[in-house]
């Protein structure tokens, strides 16, 4: 019996490994991927200009815009994005509110581009919510916020593609129970990191290849 354990080590191995790889290969199988819905590749070359927001919040709106390009990028590659931010010279020239359609048209005019991204982030301010029952009180902090985004074409600034999404998050709590207060406070620019990603993962969907099963 012991004279042939080692031959037979070997070969259960092999049967394993050969079985594993069936079974992956049947898994792969089953799957297919399926293009974004908004396919880039017949425009070429697309336009993203900086998502407009109050100035309290340009820097959150920045942050979206620039998780937005990277989305797009990766979604769809060969596609040439030309990231537009307030120092551009025409946008410069352009008054600030101008109409998304103007501007697209401007920029169809100065840079040859089919179609550009524009987009607005709403930031709501910070709210209190408040939750009562018998010797238990409970208090959040929440902030809210909105992206949607448009792609326009520059011929004549029809809209091409929109979506839009909402978000919100948490950044404090205070709580009484039993008598004893409890309160925690969370870092607020990790709560606009989130609700920004959250926002611009929903908004980016149509950008994206998905995987459906057979």
């Amino acid at each position: 019996m012991p004279r042939y354990a080692g031959s037979r080590l070997p070969l259960a191995r092999w049967a394993l490994a050969v079985c594993g790889t069936l079974a992956l290969s049947a898994c792969a199988s089953k799957y297919a991927q399926v293009p974004p819905r908004l396919d880039l590749r017949q425009h070429g070359q697309v336009a993203l200009v900086t998502f407009s927001a109050s100035d309290e919040h340009r820097g959150m709106s920045e942050a979206a815009t620039r998780r937005f390009a990277e989305a797009l990028l990766a979604g769809q590659p060969g596609v040439e994005l030309l990231e537009l931010s307030a120092s551009d010279s025409v946008l410069r020239s352009l008054p600030r509110g101008t109409d998304p359609i103007v501007l697209a048209q401007k920029l169809g005019e100065a840079k040859g581009i089919p179609a550009v991204f524009v987009g607005e982030l709403k930031v709501s301010g910070v709210k209190p919510r408040a939750h009562l029952a018998v010797d238990d009180l409970k208090l959040r902090a929440t902030v809210s916020a909105e992206l949607g985004v448009r792609l326009l074409s520059t011929r004549a600034g029809g809209t091409l593609w929109r979506s839009s999404s909402a978000a919100s998050g948490t950044v404090g709590r205070v709580g009484l129970a039993g008598g004893l207060p409890s309160v925690a406070v969370r870092d607020s620019e990790e709560a606009y990191d989130e609700i920004v990603a959250t926002l611009v993962d929903n908004v980016t969907a149509d950008l994206r290849p998905t995987w459906v099963k057979q």
